[in-house]
C-alpha cells in the first residue's frame, strides 16, 4: 500500500530565510529533498505534496517555484499567500503559471486570531474556489472556532485541517477538541489531515495517545475526507519519519483494504487533484 505524504517541508538555507527557524535549533540546517526521499521511498512513500514553510515573504513564490521542480516525486506544492492583503489576486497571479499549484495556506497560529475574521481575509479565501484551489487551515486546538467560522464563510472553498486541528494532547482539553472538530466536519467542504501528530507530547507509547485523536478523526470525517502527512521535519522533534510511519500502520490494523487505501493516498490524489500516482 504506498502513500502520498501530503505535507512535507523542505527545507533550503542557501536559497531562502526561515525566520521561525531560527528559533527551534533541532530543525536548523538543510531538510532536502534527496535526503527526505532516499528515507521515504523504503517506507511505501511513493510522492509528495510540498507544503510551504513560512519563507521569508518576499520569497514566497521563489520557494513554490523551486520546489515544484526540485524531485520528480513531488507531485504539487501548496503556497504560502497572505489573504489578508488587498492585493491577495495578484499574489495569486504570480503562480499562476505555476501547473504544480494546487493550494494555499495561510499558518493562523502566529498571528492575532482577527487576521482570519476580516471580510478581506475571507473574501479572498472564497475567491480561492474559482481558481480551482484548496485551502490548508493551520491552526491551534483554541483556534478551531475560527476555522469554522472562515469554512462557513467560503462553503465553496475546499479546506483540510492540518495536524488534526493541534490538540493539546490533555485529558482534559480532549472534549472540546472533539466537539469543535465535529462541528468543523460538518461542513461538507472541509477535509481532515492526519499528519505531524506523533511530535505532540502526552504520556505512553505513540500508538496508545494518538488512537483517540485518530479514530474522532474517523468518526468526524469518514474515510473518504481524510488525507495524511508526515509533517517532515517538524514531525522529528517527536520521532523518525520511519516511527511515524510504522505508528500509522498500526493505527490501521484492522482497517479494511480500501480504507487504508482511501486515507493513505487515493483521497489525496482526489482532494489535491493529483491523478494517479504509481507505487
Amino acid at each position: 500500500m504506498h502513500i502520498v505524504d501530503t505535507h512535507l517541508h523542505l527545507v533550503y538555507p542557501d536559497r531562502f530565510a526561515y525566520p521561525w527557524i531560527e528559533e527551534v535549533p533541532p530543525l536548523q540546517g538543510a531538510w532536502t529533498a534527496e535526503a527526505y526521499f532516499d528515507r521515504a521511498v523504503p517506507l511505501g512513500i511513493s510522492a509528495a505534496l510540498h507544503m510551504e514553510v513560512d519563507v521569508a515573504e518576499a520569497q514566497i513564490a521563489e520557494e513554490s517555484r523551486f520546489m515544484a521542480g526540485v524531485h520528480p516525486r513531488i507531485a504539487g506544492v501548496i503556497a504560502a499567500c497572505r489573504p489578508e492583503r488587498a492585493d491577495f489576486a495578484e499574489q495569486l497571479d504570480r503562480l499562476s503559471d505555476l501547473a504544480a499549484l494546487r493550494g494555499l495556506r495561510r499558518v493562523l497560529h502566529v498571528v492575532p486570531d482577527d487576521v482570519s475574521q476580516s471580510e478581506t481575509f475571507r473574501a479572498n479565501i472564497a475567491a480561492l474556489a474559482a481558481r480551482g484551489l484548496s485551502f490548508d487551515l493551520c491552526v491551534r486546538a483554541d483556534q478551531l472556532p475560527l476555522a469554522i467560522a472562515l469554512a462557513d464563510a467560503a462553503p465553496d472553498t475546499v479546506m483540510v485541517l492540518d495536524h488534526c486541528g493541534v490538540p493539546t494532547m490533555q485529558p482534559e482539553d480532549f472534549d472540546r477538541w472533539a466537539g469543535d472538530v465535529a462541528d468543523l466536519a460538518r461542513r461538507g467542504n472541509v477535509m481532515g489531515k492526519i499528519s505531524g501528530v506523533i511530535a505532540y507530547g502526552g504520556e505512553g507509547p505513540p500508538e496508545q495517545r494518538l488512537r483517540p485523536y485518530v479514530e474522532h478523526m474517523v468518526a468526524c470525517f469518514g474515510w473518504d475526507r481524510l488525507v495524511w502527512g508526515s509533517d517532515h521535519p517538524v514531525c522529528t522533534l517527536g520521532a523518525p519519519l520511519e516511527d511515524w510511519v510504522a505508528t500509522t500502520h498500526r493505527l490501521l490494523e484492522g482497517c479494511s483494504e480500501a480504507e487504508v487505501a482511501a486515507l493513505l493516498h487515493r483521497n489525496a490524489q482526489r482532494i489535491y487533484r493529483l491523478g494517479e500516482i504509481e507505487s
